[in-house]
């Protein structure tokens, strides 16, 4: 099964990457990213004051807002991974209950 990522989490590993100060090739390799999909992020991100460009080293930095947004990723992300759990914990006895009502060898 493939699993894709969501805008936050493309957002967020960029933004891990250039926490150590990145240059863009090796941010498209690291977060996986195609070099137009990368584009259009960095410019986002760039007007979001996210990550800017270091002209003297020609790389990328996470801003304090950036490491802001790391950290409410973070616990976004974990709620998420919780919800997630709990709704495949529900799905699970909503089968058990599915199969009670559609059970025909069931004697009612």
């Amino acid at each position: 099964m493939v699993s894709y990522r969501e805008h936050f989490d493309i957002i967020a590993d960029i933004l891990y990457i250039a926490d150590q100060s990145a240059k863009k090739t090796r941010i498209m390799y690291q977060a996986n990213l195609s070099y137009s999909i990368l584009q259009r992020y960095l410019s986002e991100m760039i007007a979001w004051a996210l990550v800017s460009f270091d002209r003297q080293s020609k790389s990328y930095v996470l801003t304090p807002k950036g490491q802001d947004f790391l950290y409410a990723y973070k616990e976004y992300s974990e709620v998420r991974k919780l919800s997630e759990k709990h709704l495949s914990e529900v799905e699970a006895k909503r089968k058990i209950l599915e199969r009670f009502c559609c059970d025909r060898r069931t004697n009612v």
